[in-house]
């Protein structure tokens, strides 16, 4: 998803974050709860938490839910949350047991209990929506609630499980209110996250209001209200007539790349971030795409470097690996593989496939995402080099696009991911695992293997040789192909503070940290 989590690597404007942030703790408290506006082009797939596995679904879930775990701003380890504690109660990483803090309630009111956190889990399964984050829960047996107590058993020892607790798909529902074998349908929420949901409007708004009820380890903070813009570019005009205080993702790649630490009336907040974008290639007998040969051949066409120097305006940094830089088991393996473009090579390779050329394929993006629509048209450019692929590109809303990639009806598809936890291993089983989300119909019995190998280890620092190995099997076979690693950035006016806060690449969207200055 989404999509996706945890890590601002380096924030660029150190002191302003630390003025601003020593701004937040000194009016805090100063009366004004005028609401502030936030603008983002992310849409949201689902109210209901068993039913949304992206970004912008999972951006209103980190407000208004609450998970027994969460991540605090740069955090690399989950902290308590509507949790009192947790821990492997097994040296082999099966039984996950977590106590409930004694004073969580509903915003309705309603005392939050161990058998609510078992149901919501439980409905995740059952439902098993095709773009909900069930495939997280792969390894969950089975959920307990004794007293306050809940107990997670694993089918397999899995160390990154607490993390997977700590994000969007961890969301806690009221049992009393959501069905236990259905999605939820209507605009209502009953969560205990720091804001309640007032009132929303599909692609248009969510109004949320402080939820005082609140009780864990985030803050409560001012009224916001999320407005969901089309595009990039409606996003930017909405930023230039004053509609929005804030505007986070995604702002057009040529705004991003004029901005400055010393733009007047605004501030700009820029930081390393972990959402990587791939192109996803159908893999299944039947497909273009089957024989790995002419992957290969796809991927000696890619330009990356011209991809992020036009389109992206240099905004992005070229990825060559699954996993991106500054997560461990970082590698270069498609540059190793494939180090820069080269028709001939390509050819050579389809020529050994036997198959005819063109090579027809299909093109999806979602409309509306980025510069996804500029991109779609350079990557076809690049792809259509030689004259060895006719490329047939179309858009999709984005509800339709998932839909779309998730029953394999699309040859190729460009697909942003939002790291879910801070973990390499987010990068790998949703991704090119067996069943993975992207449903590419890729499968590798050694890949498969290296995953379960690196969810042994607790110590996650010495988990990278097993990536870098997976990563090399990645690259040979190709089910992706990387394209870029973006930054992140927030713009806010110099009346806002808390921006540098709201959005780390991880999945959640901060709105309790902004304030008024």
């Amino acid at each position: 998803m989404r999509s996706v989590r945890g890590r601002v690597l380096v924030t660029l404007l150190v002191l302003a974050a630390v003025a601003a942030g020593g701004r937040q703790l000194l009016l805090s408290n100063s009366g004004n709860d005028r609401t502030i506006t936030v603008g983002t082009t992310d849409d949201v797939t689902s109210l209901d938490p068993a039913g949304a596995y992206d970004a912008g679904s999972w951006a209103l879930y980190s407000n208004v839910f609450q998970s027994l775990l969460t991540f605090e701003p740069g955090g690399s380890e989950p902290v308590p949350d509507a949790a009192e504690s947790c821990s492997f109660s097994d040296g082999g990483l099966h039984t996950y047991s977590c106590k409930l803090r004694k004073d969580v309630t509903f915003a309705g009111g309603r005392a939050m209990t161990a058998a609510d956190v078992k149901f919501s889990f439980d409905r995740i399964k059952k439902i098993n929506s095709p773009v909900g984050p069930a495939s997280l829960f792969s390894t969950l047996a089975s959920v307990d609630a004794q007293g306050s107590t809940v107990i997670f058993h694993l089918s397999a020892s899995d160390a990154t499980f607490p993390f997977k607790v700590a994000t969007g798909a961890g969301s806690i529902v009221d049992s009393t209110r959501y069905p236990a074998d259905a999605l939820r349908t209507g605009s209502d929420v009953d969560g205990s996250g720091p804001y309640t949901l007032s009132s929303y409007t599909k692609g248009r708004t969510a109004v949320l209001a402080p939820n005082e009820r609140y009780r864990g380890a985030l803050g409560i903070g001012r009224p916001v209200e999320l407005r969901y813009y089309k595009n990039a570019g409606a996003l930017e005009s909405a930023w230039n007539a004053h509609r929005v205080e804030v505007a986070g993702r995604q702002l057009p790649p040529r705004f991003l790349a004029g901005l400055s630490a010393s733009d007047p009336d605004r501030r700009v907040f820029e930081a390393d971030g972990s959402e990587t974008r791939n192109l996803y290639l159908d893999t299944r007998a039947g497909s273009p795409l089957h024989d790995p040969r002419v992957r290969r051949a796809l991927a000696w066409l890619v330009d990356r470097d011209r991809l992020a120097a036009t389109v992206y305006a240099s905004t992005v940094e070229t990825l060559y690996s699954l996993i991106p830089a500054g997560i461990t088991g970082h590698s270069t393996s498609f540059f190793d593989a494939y180090p820069g473009p080269d028709p001939a090579r390509a050819g050579r390779l389809l020529a050994e496939a036997g198959v005819s050329t063109p090579v027809r394929l299909t093109y999806g993006y979602a409309r509306g995402s980025g510069a996804a629509a500029e991109e779609a048209t350079e990557l076809k450019r690049q792809l259509e080099t030689g004259g060895l692929f006719q490329v047939t590109v179309k858009g999709y809303e984005w509800t339709d696009f998932q839909k779309r990639w998730a029953a394999g009806r699309l040859d190729a598809y460009a697909v942003g991911w939002v790291a879910d936890y801070p973990d390499p291993d987010t990068f790998a089983a949703p991704l090119v695992g067996t069943g993975s989300t992207m449903n590419t119909g890729y499968r590798n019995s050694h890949v498969d293997e290296l995953i379960l190998a690196t969810r042994q280890t607790a110590d996650r620092s010495r988990v990278s040789d097993d990536f870098r190995a997976l990563q090399a099997d990645v690259a040979a076979d190709v089910p992706l192909i990387p394209l870029w690693q973006r930054k992140e950035y927030v713009v806010s006016t110099e009346d806002v503070g808390g921006g540098q806060y709201l959005s780390d690449g991880n999945g959640m969207f901060r709105l309790w940290r902004l304030t008024w200055i």
